[in-house]
Parts: structure tokens; sequence; C-alpha cells
């Protein structure tokens, strides 16, 4: 949400140059802290997931409204955007652990369309604030709190999956048993790298279209681009789902991850291009980066203790979370510099990503 609304954010409560961040970073922050509760307390895995899902999916669309009521100055945006991210704690990682529970084959088909829905519904107020329709920045809000409340409710008729495995208690041991086994952390590792780039691409990819039309003096669809450039990134998760059937979850993640990372290192360049060349290497690059992650998450389901999955990708979004909230402050303050990577040179960073993601990978499981 907050990055489609932006602009008439930074009007309305008089925001920082570092607007960006800070509107993302408030959400990432609040999903980290929420993560962290939700996996020291295993609480997806002790009661009924879709009753969690449901319960944090009203939350979390009365406290993305609460922007419009409650908000004035960047401190209240912050705190509201906070509070939100919270809420999301009890949507992302529950919703795959549902996932998990209903499929014991075909888990990385299951979460490219899990995954690819969540990447649709970020471009959605995107394409909400397009001049075709121009709806105002409250109704963009209001709309979106609708449809997550409405999310809610279906999950809570669909309710838990047939092999979900409960944890009757809480386990003071469950994180340590979950990084216990290597192959969970070399997925997780590739996750973490992903998660550096996801973000934050997602985040700047307005500011890259607004920096593409100043310099080639023209005039550009910012909101339809910025909808198109992540939307694309739902079909290559469902796409991604398909090919892991066929290739393994584990070539599909490190092969988007790969093409991924090179765009970011070609990323200075495409400012200088006519625009076809321009929207190929945006598209291929919003094409990639986002179907790993649904793959490294099956990855990670498949490596974890049955008893504690909710557990594991809540911990495992958590420190993915916090490494996009330390990866949106860096690269929103080295843009702004006058230093080598500021301005176009910026997100060349981002594909540092792809080379920590890949490292562990590299090596052979013993």
């Amino acid at each position: 949400m907050g990055n489609a609304v932006l602009p008439e954010l930074k009007e309305t409560l008089g925001l920082s140059q570092y607007a960006v961040s800070l509107v993302t970073s408030a959400v990432m922050l609040g999903f980290v802290a929420g993560t962290l509760l939700f996996a020291l307390l295993t609480l997806a895995d002790r009661y009924s997931p879709s009753k969690l899902f449901f319960i944090s999916s009203l939350c979390g669309a009365v406290s993305n409204a609460a922007v419009i009521w409650i908000a004035k100055d960047a401190s209240t945006l912050f705190m509201v955007r906070f509070i939100t991210g919270i809420c999301l704690a009890g949507i992302y990682p529950v919703g795959m652990k549902i996932a998990a529970d209903y499929y014991k084959d075909g888990l990385g088909k299951a979460l490219g369309f899990l995954v690819g829905a969540l990447v649709l519904g970020t471009a959605f107020p995107y394409l909400l604030r397009d001049r075709d329709f121009a709806l105002p920045w409250k109704n963009v809000l209001y709309c979106t709190s609708l449809f997550a409340m409405l999310g809610g409710f279906m999950i809570l008729l669909l309710g838990d999956g047939p092999y979900r495995k409960r944890s009757g208690k809480f386990q003071w041991n469950a994180i340590p048993s979950i990084f216990g086994s290597r192959e969970w952390r070399k997925a997780a590792f590739g996750y973490f790298g992903h998660m550096w780039e996801l973000y934050t691409f997602w985040g700047f990819l307005p500011v890259i279209l607004a920096l593409y039309a100043t310099t080639q003096q023209r005039t550009v669809n910012v909101p339809f681009l910025s909808f198109a450039g992540i939307a694309v990134g739902a079909i290559s998760c469902i796409l991604g789902g398909y090919l892991s059937k066929k290739w393994g979850s584990n070539k599909v993640a490190r092969t988007a991850l790969y093409i991924s990372g090179c765009c970011c290192f070609l990323s200075p360049f495409m400012f200088n291009w006519p625009m076809i060349p321009f929207l190929l290497l945006l598209f291929t690059w919003g094409f990639t980066v986002a179907p790993d992650s649904p793959q490294f998450s099956t990855l990670v389901s498949q490596y974890a203790p049955p008893e504690l999955r909710g557990t594991a990708f809540t911990i495992y979004n958590s420190i993915g979370f916090s490494i996009s909230s330390l990866s949106l402050f860096l690269i929103d303050r080295i843009h702004h510099s006058n230093g080598f990577f500021g301005g176009k040179n910026t997100f060349i960073l981002l594909g540092l990503g792809m080379l920590i993601g890949n490292f562990p990978f590299r090596r052979r499981s013993s």
C-alpha cells in the first residue's frame, strides 16, 4: 500500500525525502517483531492456522485504514504501519503453513500460486493509482482493507489442512531444533539473499521509473508501469511452481536469483537506453525477482520438523524481512548520497543478494 499513495502522503504529512524507506520499513519492522513473537510462542503450530489468519487479516485491515484516521505526521504514520506489519506476521507465514498442511506433494506449485497472489496484491494499489482510475489515496486504503477482510473470511471458511500436525505445548528449543538441519539453513540462506533485493526493488520501482523519465525527458506512466513491473512476478511465481515439479525447487530458485542479480548489475546502464530495451530489462527484473521466494519456502518446509513448520516459516520470514528493512534503509540513504553508488548506480548493490544467496549452493551437501 504505502508506496502506491506515497506522493499524496508526502504532501499531506510533510514527509522527508526518505519517505520510501520510512513507510516500507515501518511495515517490515512490525512484521519482524510480529514473526519473532509468533516464532518464540510457536503460535502457528499450537493454534488453528486458519483462525489465526482470519484474526490477523481483520486487525491488519483496520490498521491499514487507520492511516486515514490517525496518521498526522511521520511518527504516527510509522506507528500505524508498524502495527500493520505485526498483523502481517499472522498472514504471510501462516498462509504458507496452511498451504503446507494441504499439500503433502506438489508444495512448490501450491506456494507458487500463494506467493503469486501476494505479488499481485502488492501490485494492486498501483493500479488503483493509475491515471485511468485515479482513485483518491484514502479510497485506495479503504479498498485494500476491504480485500484483506474478504481474504480472511475465505481462509476461515477453508479451514485447516488434513496434514496439519499440531504442537501441543510451548517448546523452548523450537528454534534451535529448526536451525539444526544443514539443508534447512542452506535454503534459508538463499531466501535471505533474495530478501535483500526483493522489497527494495519493489519499493524503489516508482523511483526508478521517475528517474528514467527525468533522464530521458519524457512522460512515463509511473503508477501503471509500477503495477505491471511488480504484477509480472505473479506470473513467474505460478510458472516457477509448475517448473519445480520438473526441475525441482532448488534449481528454480537459484536460476531466478541469478537472473535477477544480473539485472541489478545492468541497472546503471538502462537509464540511457531507449524505452523498449529499458522496459525489457525492467520487466525481466520484475519477472525473476519474485519466483525464488515460494521455492525457497518449499525447501524450508521440507527440511523443517513437521510439527514445527509454522514456527520455521515465521522465524525465517522474520530474519528475511529484517534483511529487507536493512536493505531499504541503506539503499535509500546511498541513493540520495553524492558518492559513486548514489543515484543511477545505487541498484547495483541489490546484486549482493544474488552473490550471498547463491553461495551456500556452491558446496555439495555431505
